[in-house]
């Protein structure tokens, strides 16, 4: 789903659920309205309260029943308005999971917003479902046919980092205090006013990392360059892995890796495990990886890091393994091997390495992705399913508040199926050159 023109919407009748933190679906409601659009919206919890301002919608419900109660009330809800379009945020969010199912046998459009796969200046607006339950095609050979297809110039946003900050403070402080009004409702992660803590913890720790890892970039880029497999770490509350993997947690996922790598990796490389930089302030696993890197045997061999320059790690890896983050599509770009180990919507032959873990530490080098394959399939990804914006910052220049780039070029237009993938020759790297060890900055303590 790619709204492309909001004239598409005019005189349709559009129901919001619950969207990222924040006031991006209140802006979203009065863009909507100025289009001709009869807008809706239902409130979750006081943080949706506080950003829904009931001048930008022409009726606004506030839920507190029962979590088992929602998707009657939801089913019902939808033929009492009549409307057309339900939007939100997250299909998998406890309130979200069952609303594509309902809505497909009320006849109603889903569309579906997550942060852009093509990060920092996209997201994402997808029909009935995103990440693993997309409906983008799998063929590469599909893929190829976009290879030259022209796409619309991005604006750059620069940084969103305090923004998202600040909504996400606000959001937790007026969801914890207004919790005895909503007092039913279950959020996907700990609703506290608490939350600011970690936002606040995360921009200390930041500061601490830097200093901490000091010359690790340097070295890993330097010396160091094809001579380690970078491991892109998620966030601990993530969907793309409680929903999208088989892994129970983010834990699980570094102790499989670890085990593999020192049973079946090249003996002059290192493992390199980068943090999610938004759980800088929820999660540390260094007491983990210390422990790991003792029990396996991999002193010397295994680092955690934080914020170092990722486009310049990807350039120097040797290989990338993720679950599923939109770190393996970056990679893709910076022709960087990569391994999913969970379920991706970029996890094509092709582009990815179709083999098991244990062999990707020796035959990355042979699986470069295809230029022309990721051209391709990023490409489409622009065109079908990413708008350039934030959820968090406006954008200078804009006629629209919501703080996305929509373009008027057509109408919502859907994704179908195509048939199942063909191989695609992928270029090959032979007589990789190894480098001798070089010392790295401690960065496990």
């Amino acid at each position: 789903m790619r709204v492309q023109g909001f004239s598409s919407l005019r005189g349709k009748r559009v129901l919001l659920l619950q969207g990222p933190v924040g006031p991006f679906f209140n802006r979203l409601g009065a863009d909507l309205r100025t289009a001709g659009a009869d807008v809706y919206k239902v409130n979750f919890n006081g943080g949706d309260w506080f950003f829904s301002s009931r001048k930008d919608f022409d009726r606004v419900y506030n839920y507190r029943g029962r979590p088992e109660d929602w998707d009657e009330y939801f089913r019902q809800l939808v033929k009492r308005t009549g409307v057309e379009i339900v939007m939100l945020f997250g299909d998998c969010r406890p309130i979200h999971r069952e609303v594509s199912r309902i809505s497909r046998e009320c006849g109603v459009e889903v569309g579906v917003f997550e942060e852009g796969y093509l990060r920092p200046d996209y997201i994402t607006l997808e029909r009935n479902g995103v990440n693993s339950h997309s409906a983008l095609p799998q063929d590469p050979d599909f893929f190829l046919r976009f290879k030259d297809q022209p796409v619309p110039t991005v604006m750059r946003l620069g940084s969103t980092f305090r923004y998202a900050a600040l909504w996400a403070m606000l959001y937790y402080v007026m969801a914890s205090l207004l919790k005895p009004v909503f007092w039913r409702y279950r959020h996907h992660r700990p609703l506290s006013w608490t939350e600011g803590a970690f936002w606040v913890l995360s921009y200390l720790r930041k500061n601490h990392y830097r200093n901490h890892e000091a010359g690790t970039q340097e070295v890993l880029c330097g010396p160091h360059s094809k001579d380690y497999f970078l491991v892109a770490l998620q966030s601990c509350t993530d969907a793309q892995i409680s929903a999208h993997s088989n892994y129970s947690s983010v834990e699980a996922f570094i102790e499989e890796v670890v085990r593999s790598f020192s049973g079946h990796a090249p003996a002059d490389v290192l493992l390199v495990l980068k943090h999610h930089p938004l759980d800088r302030g929820y999660a540390d696993y260094s007491l983990l990886i210390k422990s790991l890197a003792e029990q396996y045997g991999l002193a010397g061999r295994c680092y955690y890091i934080h914020d170092q320059h990722l486009p310049a790690l990807l350039d120097h890896a040797r290989g990338v393994v993720t679950i599923n983050s939109t770190v393996g599509l970056s990679a893709l770009q910076h022709k960087s091997p990569v391994k999913v180990c969970g379920r991706a919507i970029y996890d094509i032959k092709g582009l990815t390495f179709q083999g098991g873990l244990d062999q990707f530490w020796h035959q990355a080098p042979l699986h470069v992705p295809n230029p022309a394959l990721y051209r391709g399939f990023k490409n489409y990804l622009v065109l079908h399913t990413q708008h350039n914006g934030s959820f968090y910052k406006q954008l200078p220049g804009m006629v629209f508040r919501s703080g996305i780039n929509w373009t008027d070029r057509g109408d919502i237009r859907a994704i179908t199926s195509v048939s199942e993938p063909k191989s695609v020759p992928v270029p090959m790297l032979v007589n990789q050159q190894v480098r001798p060890l070089h010392r790295l900055p401690r960065t496990i303590m």
